[in-house]
């Protein structure tokens, strides 16, 4: 379904200005003015992009993921391997990078899956998800802070999902999307 912008229902904003910042974060104030024609200022944050990779082994039945805890929401949960963009980075480099650094493992070929951005009302924070079907050892990982890596069944997801074992929005968004693409209708679409 394609709607045709409407502008009579978009925000416009009269200027933005930073109120904090530092190389992993701004937060700002906005002057905004909504539809009904009211003005106010509305907070925004901004973070660098992020890349992640849903890596399936070569069958395509596992999924590799590390267990890790995340100290601001205090919680343990499977998160795929990613990262912030560097500055002279693409998605797909800081994808395929981070994968190496956080596993061993280098990514025979990424296929783009989706962008989007994990909490589009207040802040600015490009994911980018990639998927690569099998990875090649190169060596050890070099970033050892990043949890243990392990090879998860792919049908193990929906329930560690259910369990909120997986919680974080860019894995979510990665595996829903891989599932979606591995269940009967996919599967049947692409058979036709």
């Amino acid at each position: 379904m394609t709607r045709p912008q409407d502008q009579d229902a978009r925000w416009i904003s009269h200027g933005e200005r930073p109120v904090y910042e530092n190389e992993w974060i701004t937060v700002g104030l906005a002057d905004v003015e909504v539809p009904s024609g009211e003005r106010f200022e509305h907070h925004t944050v901004t973070m660098k992009p992020a890349a992640m990779t849903v890596v399936l082994d070569d069958a395509g039945e596992h999924v590799l993921m590390s267990w890790r805890h995340r100290f601001v929401p205090d919680v343990w949960n499977w998160e795929l391997p990613g990262g912030l963009l560097d500055p002279d980075e693409t998605p797909a480099e800081t994808a395929a990078r981070e994968v190496e650094e956080e596993t061993g493992y280098r990514p025979r070929r990424l296929e783009h899956l989706v962008t989007f951005e994990p909490m589009i009302g207040m802040v600015r924070n490009a994911h980018h998800v990639f998927l690569t079907r099998g990875v090649e050892r190169v060596g050890e990982a070099t970033e050892l802070n990043e949890g243990t890596f392990e090879w998860v069944a792919l049908s193990d997801v929906p329930e560690l999902i259910a369990k909120g074992r997986i919680t974080n929005s860019g894995s979510l968004v990665g595996l829903l999307h891989v599932l979606a693409l591995s269940g009967p209708d996919a599967r049947a679409s692409r058979a036709e």
